[in-house]
């Protein structure tokens, strides 16, 4: 816990001119909030809920949801940092910042270390529970720091860490969950109870971090700064704000450095660029607006919607609700910064130009369950006070904690029948047998792997590896048939060079924009196949005759 670290490197603010509220255990007075190692209910509550979120969200993690090509692709340039040579399936390009894939192979450096061969999304999936478990934490103390109760704090790590939309996609390695972690930490600093300024240059390093792991959370540092704002101590605000934001662009500035330093930071023959990657992530076509039936983006909604309708809706309902009080609601002022992020997020969601890519609400979703327990809260705090004051008037004994249960017990109604469906569905479903039959016939089936060239999607590209198949030259990711020259100049016969192709959801989709592989699978035929439907995988021999299947 942050809390626990010395505080004798910061510059603390006089006692006599220190906020009640910042009064310790040593005056004799409460904890302030967040400060969990002197609160034996904090420790309890925050305790048994991350009990409870990691059997929910470890439990089956390895078989649900389906295999993403992301995955594949971080995990794989995770591998290839650890093995410290080029072995990545594909050139780096500046799409993402590398911090990201980094952090994943420190992570799995010692499960790697200890069996190679699990070196592989489904089986690595389980490290991402150190991410969740962290970030719920961070969920918690940052809601008791923010002046939330005990139990709304409760409820925001519950939001956070229980919904079946965030169970879903916090067991998937993305970079986005690491990202996630490292903002909530920003978060957690600038709002720190001590007021010390090296939390709020942590926060920075925190914020700068969270940056170079996934460039989108950019969007957030705003949010951050109104939180450090709003607690940072008034001597001393702008020394701590301006020392945050020094600290965060420094770090973050390491990045077109490394790009500058390696000769890519502007555009040039015969290598990549910096300044193409952010060209790229600018000018992609858009997904159409959010609300528009026929556009991409109202299907990524949809697919959100279909998880978990609770913490999106309520969650955009709770910031509207803080932001619209903010004026007279001292949890609206505490919550600003939450609120702000919700709101910056779902105004950029709602452009018409732009691309929202599936896992774009991971970065939402500890925000939008810190809003909606602010908002439950709010709420709460106003009708409880009303109900005594009719009380009081009519003489009639206060029942508020009678009324507290039956508003738990009205919200519980609806929520957790919702989410018993979806996180049921987490942890009993099978949706990856599919894939671990196809790489177990490619590891059993296939004589000489070493001899052998396949085309993979990201998924399978591990698997494959760890099978005995040549990386880069003989198991291939598919696109690199046709767009690296790398590879095609070793394929004179262009599909003819092929020996297999294992055609997944992902390679049928695409294959239609990629001659050699749309020419591979004409000219090929089944030889097994796993699963039925849309979903199914074809293991497919090429036809040297040119026969077309």
């Amino acid at each position: 816990m942050t809390d626990t670290l010395p505080a004798a490197t910061g510059t603390r603010v006089p006692a006599q001119r220190r906020p009640a509220h910042d009064s310790g255990p040593a005056s004799g007075k409460p904890a302030p909030p967040g400060r969990l190692r002197s609160s034996r209910p904090d420790l309890l509550l925050c305790g048994g809920l991350l009990v409870t979120i990691m059997l929910v969200q470890g439990w089956n993690i390895s078989d649900y949801p389906t295999l993403s090509d992301d995955e594949g692709t971080y995990l794989a340039q995770a591998w290839a940092v650890q093995q410290g040579e080029g072995l990545a399936h594909y050139t780096y390009w500046y799409d993402h910042p590398p911090l990201g894939w980094i952090q994943i192979a420190v992570l799995t450096w010692i499960p790697a270390l200890l069996s190679p061969e699990s070196m592989t999304v489904g089986a690595m999936r389980g490290v991402m529970l150190v991410v969740s478990a962290v970030s719920a934490i961070l969920v918690y103390v940052i809601a008791r720091r923010l002046s939330l109760p005990c139990w709304a704090a409760g409820l925001a790590m519950i939001l956070f860490g229980l919904s079946p939309l965030s169970v879903v996609l916090q067991r998937e390695i993305f970079l986005d969950n690491l990202a996630v972690m490292w903002t909530l930490l920003a978060f957690a600093l600038a709002a720190s109870p001590n007021r010390h300024l090296w939390h709020h240059f942590g926060a920075g390093i925190a914020a700068a971090t969270a940056v170079l792991t996934k460039e989108t959370m950019l969007l957030v540092l705003p949010a951050v700064l109104v939180t450090m704002w709003r607690h940072s101590h008034q001597d001393t605000r702008k020394f701590a704000v301006t020392g945050a934001v020094t600290a965060c662009a420094l770090i973050g500035f390491s990045y077109p450095l490394f790009a500058l330093l390696k000769g890519e930071l502007l555009p040039g023959a015969g290598h990549v660029s910096l300044w193409e990657g952010i060209q790229y992530q600018l000018t992609r076509p858009g997904s159409g607006f959010i609300l528009d039936e026929g556009s991409g983006s109202y299907g990524v909604l949809q697919s959100w919607l279909y998880y978990d309708r609770v913490l999106p809706l309520g969650g955009l309902a709770g910031a509207l609700l803080l932001l619209v009080t903010w004026r007279w609601s001292v949890t609206a002022r505490s919550l600003a910064g939450p609120a702000l992020t919700v709101a910056i997020l779902a105004v950029l969601a709602l452009r018409p130009t732009g691309y929202l890519p599936a896992m774009y609400v991971i970065q939402a979703l500890p925000f939008l369950a810190l809003v909606l327990a602010g908002g439950a809260a709010s709420v709460a705090h106003a009708v409880l006070r009303r109900w005594r004051t009719e009380a009081e008037k009519r003489g009639v004994t206060l029942g508020r904690y009678a009324l507290a249960g039956v508003l738990v017990l009205a919200a519980g109604a609806y929520v957790v029948p919702r989410w018993y469906d979806g996180d049921r569905t987490a942890v009993t479903a099978d949706a990856n047998a599919p894939y671990e039959a196809a790489a177990e016939w490619m590891a059993s089936e296939v004589e000489n792997p070493e001899d052998t060239r396949v085309l993979v999607d990201d998924a399978l590209w591990l698997d494959l590896v760890h099978a005995g198949y040549e990386p880069g030259l003989g198991v291939i990711w598919f696109y690199k048939a046709d767009l690296d020259p790398a590879v095609t100049e070793t394929m004179p016969g262009g599909w003819r060079d092929i020996d297999y192709v294992v055609a997944s959801p992902t390679v049928r989709r695409d294959a239609v924009d990629l001659p050699n592989v749309k020419a591979a699978m004409n000219h090929s035929a089944p030889v097994a196949v796993f699963g039925t439907g849309a979903d199914r995988i074809e293991i497919r021999r090429i036809q040297p005759s040119g026969a077309a299947r």
